[in-house]
Parts: structure tokens; C-alpha cells; sequence
């Protein structure tokens, strides 16, 4: 006979298993997150030790972003077909082998296809996770702190990327900015065969080929031809040609997903309004956060002469922000007010960070030039990420969570590109404009570099703020829907 004690056990027993697998969960998507500027630290390093070119450098980047996110939305819908916690391990390991393999690379070539392999396992793994996370955490209070811890990861993971790049690559060898990766996920495959349990794999009907096939080769078009803007510029044919194809092929997808019977992404996932509302947001604040990782790094390394461990340590402060306004806005606001108030609040401080930043000089100090504008923007972006990964989530049928997840990450990946070729492209317009506008100087070079942060800066400060109308505009008012009939746990 069960006694009231013995129900009480098994409930917190089956709640510290969700706790355990919110870490699991967590942990891989620390390690995708921080890939994406971890290796940015070791490139030059890396480039020392096998010699390629400029030219070529930034395909180790590119790889990496083309196989990413043009292969997450097949990912996620894999992962509903197939099973997320067996998606969630594929992606695991095939990730941690890609790594090594990149690791060990003795030449570009093998080094490129290491970081495209990475990308295409990292597409299975993000959308498995935070499907995962959302089939876990069904009860609101409870998803709300979930998310918010999720969300400061996400948020902080590529400070966290910046930091220990810089200090790998420093005291060890930038082969260890890929090596690492085994460590994580070797913790997360056990902690994933112990805490995580999935739901019964629903009966699916055939995979969506014709919108397979469309949604990779318009995602492929449009990541390659805005990476080429950042180097060749907007009106190269390689820029351009690129780019409308993929706007035209998304097109045809969208057609094409309104037709089939078993759609890869049903277009109920996405004209839902607080889930459009998240992805439209997302992505746009994605672009915006470009200006502070990429271009504050610059200022950072170039103006402060900060090495890459103190490059790294500088952004420690703004990940506290981040974490600080992520967890309190999960756990407390979110289940109560919903994102509508929190998302255009967060994005409204974050432009105000950005502000303070365009304020930075050739004299400037850390202390009291930088470090006030990276707690704000710190505080904003915990007050973004959290409540729209929840919105993204929420409400979905169990069924399309995989494709939904997907979406967060694509359109994270799409702005973060749009927001690196717009930026790039608008920085090196005013470098040129400034100095070819004033009298030759010894600074002159050091102040042109400066007027392109400015201008980083500012556009950033307008990403977050439209970031923030769209999502004032786009989501409902209230608490997010939370399917009440949800398992209560998929964790053990």
C-alpha cells in the first residue's frame, strides 16, 4: 500500500530528476553556444600554425554556420520522427567526433569539414535539447526557472566562448578550443543515459522530402551569400546572386508547406502569435548582438590592448547581468506576466547599453568606459532570452516541439548572420569615410577604427530597439499557454 510519505518521496525523487536533466540539457547547449566564438579566439593561432590565408580564414567560420542553420529545421523534425533523447545522443557524439577531428586537423581543408560536421550534428543537438526542455518542464512555475537558466546560458555562452578561448588558446594550444568539447560532451552523454527520459516516439507520416530539400538549399543560399557580403560587399555577384536564390527557394518553401500532409515545419508552429512573436524577436536581437561580442572585442584587443584571457574576463560582468535578469524574469515574472512587458523591456535597456558604448574613446578606461555599458546590455539580454525560448515552446502540440525548437535556433543563426554582414559592411563604411574625410595623422588609423565601433554601436542599439517593437506589437498579453494535460515529467 503506497503511504502518503511514499508518494512524497517519488515526487521530489522525480523532481530532482528534471533538475538533473535541466544540467544535462544545459550543458550541450553551453557547448553549441560557445562554439561559435570560441574558435573566433583561436583562429589566428590557428591560422599561424597551418598557414592559410585571410581569404580562407573565414570559411572555418562560415563552414560551421552554413551546416548549422540550414540543417536545423530537418534536425528538429528528426527529432520528433525518431526520438529526441536518441537525437539529442547522435548529436552528443557526432558532435565531440567532429571536434576532435578538427582538433587534429594538420591542414584547412580537413579542419574546414570538421567545423561543417560540427555544424550538421550541432543542428541535430540544439533542437533536441530544447524540445526536451520543454516536454520536461510542463508545470509553469517550474518551466519558467527552467527557462531562465536555459536562456542565461544561451545568453552568456558566447562570452563564456570568448574567456575560455582566450585562455586555452594562451596557456594550452587553439587545438584545445575544439578538444574541449569532448570533455562536455562526454559529461552530457552520461548525464543524458542516466537523467533523460523521452516521450514514446508519436506515429508520423513520411518525411517532408520537396520541403526538406527547399528549406536546406534556401537556408544554404542565404547564410553563403550574406557571409560574402561581409568580405566581398552587398553588390558582388557572389553577394547577391546567392541571396535573392534563397529568398526565392524560402519562398517556394513556404508554398510548398502549406500543400504537403506532413509538412517539415507546419505553419501552425509558426502563425501562432507568441511563437512568431519569439522568433521574430530573436532573430532581430540576434543581429544586434553581433555589436557587442565581435566589435566590443575589437575595441577591446585593439584600443585597450587587452590580451584574449583579459579580452575574455572583460565580458564576465555583462554574463553575471545576463544570468541575474535571465533566472529572475524565468522563475518569477514570466509564468505570471508573460513576455509581452519583459522582451521589449530587455531590449529597450540593451539599446541603452549600446548607447553608452558609442560613448567610448581612444582614452577611455575599462572601468569606466566599458564596463557600465555591459551590465546594461547584460541586464536587457537576460530579459530577451528567457521569456521568448519559453514562448517558443509553449503551447506547441508535443508532436511539432522538435520543429519548434528548431526555429529559435535558425532564425538566432539567420539574424546573427544578417547582423555580421550588416555590421561588417557598415563599420567598414565608416572607417573609410572618416579617414579619407580627414588630415593624415598618426592616430589618424586608430580614430577611423573607432568611428566603425561608433557606427557598430549605434545600429546595434537600433536592432534591440525594433527587437523590442516587434515584440510589444507581436506577442499577447499574459501568461503563456501551457498545455495542462502535458506529461508531468520525462525525467527520471
Amino acid at each position: 500500500m503506497t503511504t502518503a510519505v511514499d508518494q512524497l518521496e517519488t515526487r521530489d525523487t522525480r523532481t530532482t530528476g528534471r533538475w538533473w536533466a535541466l544540467v544535462v540539457l544545459a550543458l550541450a547547449q553551453l557547448m553549441v553556444v560557445l562554439d561559435a566564438t570560441i574558435v573566433n579566439i583561436a583562429l589566428p593561432t590557428a591560422q599561424a600554425d597551418l598557414g592559410f590565408s585571410d581569404a580562407d580564414r573565414q570559411w572555418v567560420v562560415t563552414a560551421y554556420a552554413l551546416a548549422f542553420g540550414s540543417l536545423l529545421l530537418l534536425g528538429g523534425r528528426l527529432a520528433d520522427f525518431i526520438g529526441r533523447k536518441r537525437m539529442f545522443l547522435i548529436g552528443l557524439i557526432g558532435f565531440a567526433l567532429a571536434s576532435a577531428l578538427g582538433g587534429a586537423a594538420q591542414n584547412l581543408e580537413l579542419l574546414i569539414i570538421a567545423r561543417a560536421l560540427q555544424g550538421a550534428f550541432g543542428a541535430a543537438l540544439a533542437p533536441a535539447a530544447l524540445s526536451l526542455l520543454s516536454t520536461t518542464f510542463t508545470e509553469p512555475a517550474e518551466r519558467g526557472k527552467a527557462f531562465g537558466i536555459f536562456g542565461a546560458i544561451s545568453g552568456a555562452g558566447g562570452g563564456i566562448g570568448l574567456l575560455l578561448g582566450g585562455v586555452l588558446t594562451e596557456y594550452a594550444s587553439w587545438r584545445w578550443c575544439l578538444y574541449v568539447n569532448l570533455v562536455i560532451a562526454a559529461l552530457a552523454v552520461v548525464g543524458a543515459s542516466l537523467k533523460l527520459k523521452d516521450e514514446p516516439v508519436a506515429r508520423h507520416g513520411k518525411l517532408d522530402l520537396v520541403g526538406t530539400v527547399t528549406a536546406v538549399v534556401g537556408l544554404v543560399a542565404l547564410v553563403y551569400g550574406l557571409a560574402n557580403a561581409e568580405t566581398d560587399g552587398w553588390t558582388a555577384g557572389w553577394t547577391l546572386g546567392p541571396i535573392i536564390v534563397g529568398v526565392l527557394v524560402l519562398i517556394a518553401f513556404v508554398l510548398v508547406e502549406r500543400r504537403v500532409a506532413n509538412p517539415l515545419l507546419p505553419l501552425r508552429v509558426v502563425l501562432d502569435r507568441n511563437r512568431g512573436g519569439s522568433y521574430a524577436s530573436i532573430a532581430i536581437a540576434g543581429a544586434g548582438m553581433f555589436g557587442i561580442f565581435l566589435f566590443l572585442t575589437y575595441y577591446l584587443t585593439a584600443v585597450l590592448a587587452f590580451t584574449p584571457v583579459e579580452t575574455g574576463l572583460a565580458f564576465l560582468p555583462m554574463l553575471g547581468a545576463i544570468m541575474l535578469t535571465a533566472t529572475t524574469a524565468g522563475s518569477i515574472l514570466t509564468p505570471k506576466i508573460g513576455p509581452r512587458p519583459l522582451v521589449p523591456l530587455g531590449a529597450l535597456v540593451a539599446a541603452v547599453g549600446m548607447v553608452l558604448l558609442t560613448r567610448l574613446d581612444l582614452d577611455s578606461t575599462y572601468a569606466s568606459g566599458v564596463l557600465p555599458g555591459l551590465i546594461v546590455v547584460g541586464l536587457g539580454l537576460g530579459l530577451v532570452f528567457a521569456p521568448t525560448q519559453n514562448a517558443a515552446t509553449s503551447g506547441v502540440e508535443h508532436r511539432d516541439a522538435g520543429v519548434a525548437s528548431a526555429m529559435i535556433n535558425t532564425v538566432q543563426q539567420i539574424g546573427g548572420s544578417i547582423g555580421t554582414a550588416l555590421l561588417s559592411s557598415f563599420a567598414a563604411t565608416a572607417a573609410t569615410n572618416y579617414a579619407s574625410s580627414h588630415a593624415p595623422s598618426p592616430t589618424l588609423a586608430a580614430e577611423a577604427a573607432l568611428q566603425s565601433y561608433h557606427t557598430v554601436f549605434w545600429w546595434s542599439a537600433g536592432f534591440f530597439l525594433l527587437a523590442g517593437i516587434v515584440a510589444a506589437v507581436l506577442f499577447r498579453t499574459g501568461p503563456l499557454d501551457v498545455d495542462p494535460d502535458a506529461p508531468p515529467a520525462m525525467a527520471h
